[in-house]
């Protein structure tokens, strides 16, 4: 019988960070249950005012290169304490694409990427063990080259995993988080997530599409 308590979580990140495709607004959260996201969630860094990087013509008309965002390069951390059992790098952090115009050829190349399987989806990633059978935290879109666990780390929450990237299904630099009961992905079912409130012990919640805040 699937676990359907929520799974306690600690924030991946430090500094103002926006929640978007979140599970406490739509469930699947992205739209499937492929993959176990069925309650993913995808969290934004972005400045005091709410944007996730300079505006220009390239973000009305074409692709940007991920350095330009406030995210791209942040530390990420573990959200629990566990075993890993899969750390991926080596994918590329490709162009973002906050522009309608640049994201139709995205869209159309989105079921390629589906077939290929989880590292296409997930680019590079960490995925925790939280125990000896799970639940299992998978955290997605690192940065390429800054992956610093491996197979076997033992990791305490908030330890540094590596920094946000732009790598995978992801159309501008950002953290993916979600948990599943399996790592066989074509099986994998999600459980839903909770995450410790920042500065308000004891304080569990799930952010909103669109809600920002600060993480330390």
């Amino acid at each position: 019988m699937l676990e359907t308590s929520p799974v306690v979580l600690r924030l991946p990140f430090r500094g103002r960070w926006m929640a978007e495709n979140s599970p406490a607004n739509r469930v699947p959260s992205h739209g499937t249950h492929l993959f176990g996201t069925t309650f993913a969630i995808d969290f934004i860094a972005v400045n005091e005012r709410g944007l996730s990087g300079k505006r220009g013509w390239r973000s009305v008309l074409a692709t940007e290169p991920p350095e330009v965002f406030v995210g791209f390069g942040a530390p990420i951390l573990a959200p629990a304490s566990g075993t890993v059992v899969a750390a991926i790098d080596g994918e590329l952090d490709h162009e973002a694409r906050r522009s309608q115009l640049a994201l139709i050829p995205y869209a159309l190349s989105q079921a390629r990427r589906i077939r290929t399987g989880v590292r296409a989806i997930a680019g590079n990633h960490v995925v925790i063990a939280m125990g000896p059978f799970g639940p299992f935290v998978l955290i997605a879109h690192l940065r390429r080259g800054t992956v610093n666990v491996a197979v076997g780390s033992v990791v305490e929450v908030g330890d540094t995993i590596g920094s946000c990237g732009n790598s995978g299904n992801s159309t501008q630099p950002h953290v993916h988080v979600q948990v599943t009961d399996s790592t066989v992905w074509p099986t994998a079912r999600g459980r839903p997530i909770i995450f410790e409130r920042p500065h308000v012990s004891g304080d569990n919640w799930l952010p909103r599409n669109g809600e920002a805040f600060n993480a330390s």
